[in-house]
């Protein structure tokens, strides 16, 4: 097991401390996703605490804006602002809220609207084509957050401008708040729909091993005249097993029992 695997067990003990602490929070989504900002922020994204006004920083969009918990524990683990910050989550006053908040250090903007960060992300990418810009963007979106009509006319920009500088993830586990996502808004073949709007797409069967996404990471970015989907097919609630692939975990704080119990399971899967 390698180091960020490590890691990845450590930040998720980390975000269920603060959902249990603040009293909301989405588990679910935060566990499936926190591969995903892994592998982004600690191997491949140029950006770092001390640049955030750095014009030739990667930018990242966390479109599925109610995974912030999983973003938080990133950030601070990263020092891009006090780690004991975070323990002010979801209080009065707070400015560590339920989504992305860009009064804080390494948030490039508010999300939590579905259906946006994609669309934002396009015209990130775009301007670093009219600039000659050396860096990249990336933006991560939720199954669920597909059925926004915004995406597409998102992706059918980004593929007609040819946007290899982009790179978007789908976090595909599958559940969304009110039950499966095929139930809610079938989905067919996500390779065929992203292909069809002239996006390289790479599909990642266990979206939540660091080395599968590190190498779906570094063939996206090496491809050139598309924007690449990374189709990252995630389990919801990943790390803790009563937490997995249950909807009803979507929003959901643990009792005092579960959240030792979870803290418990992380730290033996840590040790493996």
């Amino acid at each position: 097991m390698n180091e960020l695997t490590v890691k990845s067990f450590d930040l998720r003990k980390n975000i269920i401390t603060m959902i249990a602490k603040g009293k909301a929070g989405h588990i679910g989504g935060d566990y499936s996703v926190l591969d995903i900002l892994i592998i982004l922020y600690y191997k491949h994204m140029n950006v770092k605490p001390d640049g955030m006004n750095d014009p030739q920083r990667d930018r990242f969009i966390l479109s599925k804006g109610h995974s912030v918990e999983a973003l938080y524990a990133v950030l601070a683990d990263l020092k891009f602002f006090p780690e004991e910050e975070l323990e002010t989550f979801s209080q009065y006053k707070s400015k560590y809220m339920g989504h992305p908040n860009n009064k804080i250090n390494g948030i490039e903007m508010n999300t939590g609207s579905l259906g946006h960060g994609l669309s934002v992300s396009v015209g990130m990418a775009l301007a670093g084509k009219m600039n000659n810009a050396s860096y990249r963007v990336y933006t991560v979106m939720g199954d669920g957050e597909l059925a926004e009509g915004s995406v597409w006319e998102g992706a059918m920009a980004a593929g007609h401008y040819k946007l290899d500088n982009l790179t978007a993830f789908i976090d595909r586990n599958r559940l969304q708040i009110s039950g499966s996502t095929e139930d809610v808004m079938s989905q067919d073949v996500q390779e065929e729909r992203w292909a069809s709007f002239g996006w390289n797409v790479i599909t990642v069967k266990n979206g939540n091993d660091i080395d599968e996404l590190d190498k779906a990471v570094s063939e996206a970015k090496a491809f050139k005249g598309k924007p690449t989907v990374i189709i990252a097919e995630t389990v919801k609630g990943y790390g803790v097993s009563f937490i997995e692939n249950q909807a009803d975990w979507h929003h959901k704080v643990p009792t005092e029992e579960q959240l030792k119990s979870a803290l418990e399971e992380l730290e033996q899967r840590k040790m493996k």
